[in-house]
């Protein structure tokens, strides 16, 4: 595999995490909506998109190319 091939798959996945970060959003804020609503679903998914934010910028990181100043 080349690296042009890797670079495509590190975006496609990164594609990938950002819209399910964005899906994540929508479900929190619905859930949210909803009185009572269940705390514990509610901290698991929080977890999710805290976990899914720091894996987008590890992937952005390695997609952006060193600059040597």
């Amino acid at each position: 595999m080349n690296d042009d091939d890797s670079q495509d798959q590190l975006r496609n996945h990164l594609a990938n995490l950002m819209t399910e970060h964005r899906d994540l959003d929508d479900v929190i804020a619905r859930l949210m909506e909803t009185a009572p609503f269940d705390q514990l679903q509610l901290v698991r998914l929080k977890k999710r998109k805290l976990l899914l934010k720091d894996e987008i910028a590890q992937l952005q990181s390695r997609l952006v190319p060193d600059i040597i100043a």
